[in-house]
């Protein structure tokens, strides 16, 4: 068994009356403990028109309970010297806190009271809604923000992950008060929650001070809502003018959900494409050899349902052309040859060492246990991982790249300035 598991602490996995999923780590090296809640509440449970509904929930919980004003729950963060941050992702929402040992009570006591009891001032709401809307304006001098925001929108066609989690320009200001509680009374229930409390705490302190208020948190009917996924079927290249020296490009197509069985080979895969960094093919090709591109990567994003496949590069103007032909070829070429066996053992060895930089903070152990439990990957997952990654063979690489790469088949979106690239 590799070092890291050793050093992995413990797990205790509860499911309490009111179906809310536990999970407990002792980890007593720092004198803080670390709380993460996921409400399964993400941007796809937006109504359509109410884009951002899911997000500004998420945000608006921290701005004002019955007992508290904003103001006060700020003050009383940083007498702790505690953080509480709330965020929304588009399958899931989650609130955090961090909070040293000797003010755990009271850190506690405000978590609770900001998830059981939030009530969306009206005044905060619409700063919230302001600030959110300068961040989305801002983003559109960010060429690649432009560019992902328009790939996603052209690929997810009408499917729920296809809207920015923040929402849009014009949806925003439709989010009234009654549209969050609305929001917030279907989905902020225990039996629609996990929570992972990471740290210097005991499962005994756990059940003394925190099951109580836990278990008095009731249960509801939470909506049932279909996933219908859309994708862009056939090829589509999006051209965006802007007067840049660089141009950004996206270039992709749909890819796989979190639970696809070839997930570890296709992690191998990628890797070798254009996820592992100076030792892959896409930065081999296209910045070492050409100096086309400062920085060339390739990801799958992977969510509960199927997320997409993405190739992201930025180079000036006058390569852009000639460096996405590369990423093409090398999307053709890992789809019809297998990979070296160095290329391969390389790409295992990182990705099995890499792995113990995914639990090196309270923090991140909090996260990662609660992704685990959120896919059904098991808590024995850290011991299978290895393996997972260790039994992939060349052959499995081949045939995955050749399933799941469509070099044919892809959306493109390109902010350049046109004229330069030969793009106009």
């Amino acid at each position: 068994m590799p070092d890291f598991l050793q050093a992995m602490p413990p797990v205790q996995r509860t499911v309490l009356h009111n179906q809310l999923v536990l999970l407990v780590c002792e980890e007593h090296s720092l004198p803080f403990v670390t709380f993460q809640l996921l409400i399964n509440s993400g941007s796809r449970k937006d109504p359509p028109g109410e884009e951002g509904l899911a997000y500004l929930t998420a945000r608006g919980l921290l701005l004002g309970t019955s007992k508290r004003t904003v103001n006060v729950i700020n003050e009383e963060l940083d007498f702790m010297g505690a953080s509480l941050n709330a965020s929304s992702g588009r399958d899931y929402s989650t609130l955090s806190l961090r909070v040293l040992k000797k003010d755990l009570d009271k850190g506690m006591d405000l978590f609770m009271e900001v998830i059981t009891q939030p009530t969306f001032p009206e005044e905060e709401i619409r700063r919230e809604v302001e600030k959110t809307l300068a961040s989305i304006q801002s983003a559109e001098d960010q060429p690649e923000e432009v560019a992902e925001k328009e790939f996603q929108k052209t690929l997810f066609l009408t499917s729920p992950y296809g809207h920015p989690v923040e929402g849009t320009k014009e949806s925003l200001p439709r989010l009234a008060r009654e549209a969050l509680l609305r929001f917030y009374r279907d989905y902020y229930h225990p039996n629609n929650v996990i929570l992972t409390v990471a740290g210097d705490i005991t499962t005994d302190e756990i059940k003394k001070k925190f099951l109580p208020h836990l278990e008095k948190w009731p249960t509801a009917k939470i909506p049932e809502m279909p996933f219908i996924s859309g994708f862009a079927k056939e090829q589509k290249i999006v051209k965006i003018d802007r007067a840049i020296t660089q141009a950004n490009i996206v270039l992709g197509h749909a890819g796989v959900r979190r639970n696809n069985p070839d997930y570890y080979a296709l992690t191998v895969m990628n890797y070798i494409l254009g996820g592992g960094g100076f030792s892959s093919r896409l930065v081999e090709e296209i910045r070492n050899k050409r100096g086309f591109a400062y920085s060339v990567a390739s990801f799958f994003d992977p969510g509960k349902y199927p997320g997409a496949f993405q190739i992201v590069l930025q180079t000036k103007n006058a390569s852009a052309r000639e460096a996405i032909s590369l990423a093409l070829q090398q999307m053709e070429r890992i789809r019809k040859e297998p990979v070296s066996e160095k290329e391969l053992e390389g790409a295992k060895r990182y990705l099995i060492g890499s792995f113990p930089m995914r639990l090196d903070t309270q923090g991140k152990l909090a996260n990662f246990l609660l992704q685990v439990e959120y896919f059904s990957l098991g808590l024995d997952y850290p011991e299978k991982y290895s393996s997972f990654i260790r039994s992939v063979t060349r052959e499995e690489v081949l045939r995955v790249a050749r399933t799941y790469l469509h070099p044919e088949n892809y959306i493109l979106v390109v902010v350049a300035n046109l004229k330069e690239a030969g793009m106009d």
